[in-house]
């Protein structure tokens, strides 16, 4: 068996800058056995988050500790399997939770909070409540509260405009998992959306992705987030008309102020 070659001295350089697959190295004309079983390794891990199941008692539990009280909603989509083959099943609402959702009525909010399962449950296990915990100080500063929540099993990205809408928020919050990637199966992503209503189009939400412990923080998750609040009521837009002037130290690749980078990839 050969050794395989070392990579020169500007791509080992490279690989401490990136999670993304550079400098491997080769064995032959293949891949080292080392990068193969790593490889296989974050595949699998990518399979799991898709499937891991929603764990709603304890987001629920979580929410509620912050003083939330969140509604647990679903959508059309009854199984994994239909989430995974029938996206348009994750984006309205199912009867009941429709009924729930109109019960609880009533006076409208400036902004409201929905945390979805998306396409990787394990991130929203991870880090949504822990995000909401810091979001909720840096939305005081500008006097803006969580008026309602909800929490939404087999939800797509677009089904947060739905349950926006019949909460009466002025604006909506959606955290959703994003899909897996081989270096962050755990990506948690939040989606924006000023004036929400079933219907609407990608161009009309702002994003703030990568939300995990290899990539954006909590609390600069959360800065961003509430910088796009606040923007975006001041203003009453989102999407293409809402950009992102926060000064945050955050890179490029971790917000995206024009699109719906989940429901894109499927969510």
């Amino acid at each position: 068996m050969e050794t395989p070659a070392p990579p020169s001295r500007s791509l080992r350089d490279l690989r401490e800058l990136t999670p993304a697959r550079v400098a491997l190295g080769r064995a032959g004309a293949s891949l080292p056995t080392k990068a193969l079983l790593e490889f296989t390794l974050d595949h699998a891990r990518a399979r799991d988050a898709v499937h891991a199941g929603f764990d709603v008692p304890a987001v629920l539990a979580g929410l509620g500790d912050l003083g939330l009280e969140a509604l647990d909603v679903c959508s059309r989509a009854r199984s994994r399997k239909d989430y995974l083959r029938r996206p348009d099943l994750g984006r309205t609402l199912d009867p009941a939770s429709r009924h729930l959702l109109a019960s609880h009525g009533g006076s409208s909010c400036r902004l409201a909070i929905v945390v979805g399962d998306g396409l990787s449950p394990a991130a929203v296990n991870a880090h949504a409540v822990e995000l909401v915990r810091s979001l909720i100080p840096q939305l005081a500063v500008d006097g803006i509260e969580i008026g309602r929540a909800a929490v939404a099993s087999g939800a797509r990205v677009a089904l947060g405009d739905e349950i926006g809408a019949a909460l009466g928020a002025r604006m909506i919050v959606m955290l959703i998992g994003e899909r897996p990637g081989l270096s962050a199966p755990d990506s948690l992503g939040a989606y924006l959306t000023f004036a929400p209503r079933a219907g609407l189009t990608d161009a009309e939400r702002n994003c703030v992705s990568n939300i995990h412990g290899s990539g954006l923080g909590y609390d600069e998750a959360a800065s961003r987030i509430a910088w796009l609040v606040r923007e975006g009521l001041a203003r009453e837009r989102t999407g293409v008309g809402l950009k992102d002037e926060s000064g945050g130290r955050t890179t490029p690749r971790h917000i995206t102020t024009n699109s719906n980078r989940n429901d894109e990839s499927g969510a």
